[in-house]
């Protein structure tokens, strides 16, 4: 019997704790002779207007499960350390738990611990790599199963599954649909693994590249960079940090639109709403440092969001107005 502790937090890590236990009572013996003995997610944290306690998604599911639910923090500590080695555990999986393991906590399982990583490594390492995939333009993305070693994400990979990126693609699709890729990863790797039959690949580190944890500035619009730039940050950055600027002291959140590669006949600040008019409706465009960007859907500081078409009839007074 296989007993696997899986370790994750947020929406990502749902669909693979899905697939582990499909088919199987609360708390039973999977199909494939594996038992998850616990669930580890990060400590509860208050969220919300009235600061209620929030569940993180992987937490949730293990409840509706009937699955135990630990909560430890850091396993940095010894006592944490220690009291999971006592679950002697065959096997750790890990998906977007939010904590870096240390080495004394890597070398308990007998097959190790499988990491599921939204990239293609040894491209994206590190805390999001979704969203600079969509920044850098890339044309595909994919899920890497790797053996987590001491350093970040520079562990040996498994396998990598790959997966296309569309044009209107967003960190919010983009992440739903490599969850359930890594979902599927897992699940066709880990009986592989446990056979024997999978060679770990070291990761080339010299093609190594690295991403960082996003902050709410990153969502800051700087009109001065080209229209092709700023509409993948866009998407990139939607639904988190989203993407904004300012309008009359107030936040103006841009929501999705697309770049229009444009030659004005006259010099424009970057930031300057133009209105222009596409299939019969009026568009709000934005002068940047290199063509335009066309906005579809914005959102006023305390107001809903709304079409540019719509907007437009609220607050014509924008146009030709310098957003900053």
């Amino acid at each position: 019997m296989l007993r696997i502790i899986y370790m994750g937090t947020p929406y990502f890590a749902v669909p693979a704790l899905e697939a582990l236990i499909k088919g199987a009572a609360p708390g039973a013996v999977l199909p494939e002779g594996y038992e998850i003995v616990t669930v580890i997610t990060r400590p509860d944290k208050p969220a919300g207007r009235g600061r209620g306690v929030v569940f993180s998604p992987v937490k949730q599911l293990a409840l509706d499960q009937g699955i135990p639910v630990w909560q430890p923090g850091s396993f940095k500590k010894a006592e944490n350390s220690d009291a999971l080695a006592a679950y002697k555990a065959d096997l750790y999986v890990v998906a977007a738990f939010g904590q870096i393991l240390p080495q004394k906590v890597l070398d308990q399982p007998h097959y190790g611990t499988l990491n599921i990583h939204a990239s293609l490594l040894p491209r994206y390492r590190g805390p999001d790599p979704i969203a600079e995939s969509i920044v850098q333009g890339d044309p595909e993305s994919g899920v890497s199963i790797m053996l987590l070693d001491a350093g970040i994400d520079t562990g040996p990979v498994l396998t990598r599954y790959k997966l296309p990126i569309s044009a209107d693609e967003t960190t919010g699709t983009l992440t739903a649909k490599l969850a359930e890729l890594g979902a599927r990863a897992l699940v066709e790797t880990l009986p592989r693994w446990i056979a024997g039959t999978i060679t770990p690949e070291p990761q080339e580190a010299e093609r190594a590249t690295h991403t960082r944890m996003l902050t709410k500035e990153d969502g800051i619009i700087d009109w001065s960079r080209p229209a092709a730039v700023l509409a993948r940050k866009i998407r990139a950055y939607q639904p988190w940090p989203g993407s904004y600027t300012h309008w009359r002291g107030k936040l103006l959140k841009i929501i999705s639109a697309h770049p229009q590669s444009v030659e004005l006949q006259f010099p424009v600040e970057p930031g300057t709403v133009l209105l222009r008019e596409e299939a019969g409706h009026k568009i709000l465009a934005v002068a940047t440092g290199s063509g335009l960007l066309h906005i579809h859907q914005l959102q006023l500081e305390g107001k809903k969001a709304l079409s540019s078409d719509d907007f437009l009839r609220g607050y014509a007074q924008i146009a030709d107005e310098v957003l900053n």
